[in-house]
């Protein structure tokens, strides 16, 4: 992941994804992606976009699946890039594939309070 989309993304791993997304006290969209996955550089560009536009209404986090297998499998997630969305601790969301930057902006504000 580029460097600079990073800086404004959250990384999770398993140790931390339980207090990190299911403890959250807002909507958490987890972008499970791999360093060999291509189209996971183009949705992280979106991802961390978003994050800034959505501000402190919606929480956007990183989970490498090849450094995370426990969270991977628990999730069944088998394709990259996914996007699950939480809420409350349960998934409430999930996008599989690379989709452009409105599609993932109209999912996410989908799970936000009125």
């Amino acid at each position: 992941m580029p460097q600079d989309t990073q800086a404004r993304l959250t990384p999770v791993t398993d140790a931390t994804f339980a207090a990190t997304v299911l403890a959250a006290d807002r909507p958490v969209v987890v972008d499970f992606w791999a360093e060999w996955c291509p189209p996971c550089r183009a949705v992280s560009t979106h991802l961390a976009e978003l994050a800034e536009e959505f501000g402190d209404r919606l929480r956007v986090v990183t989970l490498n699946t090849d450094e995370n297998p426990e969270t991977t499998r628990t999730y069944q997630v088998m394709s990259m890039p996914t996007l699950l969305t939480f809420r409350d601790g349960q998934v409430v969301g999930s996008i599989v594939g690379s989709r452009p930057k409105n599609h993932l902006r109209l999912s996410f504000a989908r799970h936000l309070d009125g």
